[in-house]
């Protein structure tokens, strides 16, 4: 919590108490959750809080690299507090994200240079395949 108070004050945000709470559900949650489950969370906590105020935080922390998106295609957006450099393992079937750190691959380099004018500022990996759980059943 205290490198997320960091980066705030280096953001200029406001280290709010519905921010923290947000932020402390989200760090808590290892499996990428959905906003709204980090609502359902956090609204145990503040009872108050609205939906809205939660996507409205989740935005900020975007925006401010505090979280990445982990999007699948075709699915609701899921959240990644762990902003240090990694790829995920996808299960097909249960929709389960796994970390999968960046030293278990090799280096990814492009074979050709992008296209004239292109500059890379940042890029993704996504291992689709099956759980342990889905592949036994």
């Amino acid at each position: 919590m205290e490198a997320f108070r960091r980066t705030c004050v280096e953001k200029g945000l406001a280290v709010t108490h519905q921010r923290q709470a947000i932020y402390r559900a989200l760090i808590s949650m290892p499996e990428h959750p959905a906003p709204e489950s980090v609502y359902e969370v956090v609204r145990s906590e503040i009872p108050t809080i609205s939906l809205g105020t939660v996507y409205k935080n989740i935005k900020t922390f975007l925006n401010a690299g505090l979280l990445r998106a982990v999007t699948l295609h075709h699915e609701s957006l899921r959240l990644d507090a762990n902003v240090e450099h990694h790829y995920h393992l996808v299960c097909t079937r249960c929709k389960s994200i796994t970390d999968l750190p960046a030293d278990d691959l090799e280096p990814i380099q492009f074979r050709r240079t992008p296209p004239r004018g292109f500059r890379v500022q940042n890029y993704s990996l996504e291992v689709h395949g099956l759980c342990a759980a889905c592949a036994a059943s």
